[in-house]
């Protein structure tokens, strides 16, 4: 019992890091598209 649930948890965190990872790129993509513009310029 103890060890499927520490199973369980570890899908769960890895989950969420991948979740984290993707909205994480997300912003790192924004800023770099915002200092893009301002070079642009």
């Amino acid at each position: 019992m103890p060890d499927k649930f520490r199973a369980d948890m570890g899908s769960l965190i890895k989950k969420r890091r991948k979740r984290m990872r993707k909205k994480k790129h997300k912003k790192l993509l924004k800023k770099t598209r915002w200092q893009r513009r301002q070079q642009g310029r």
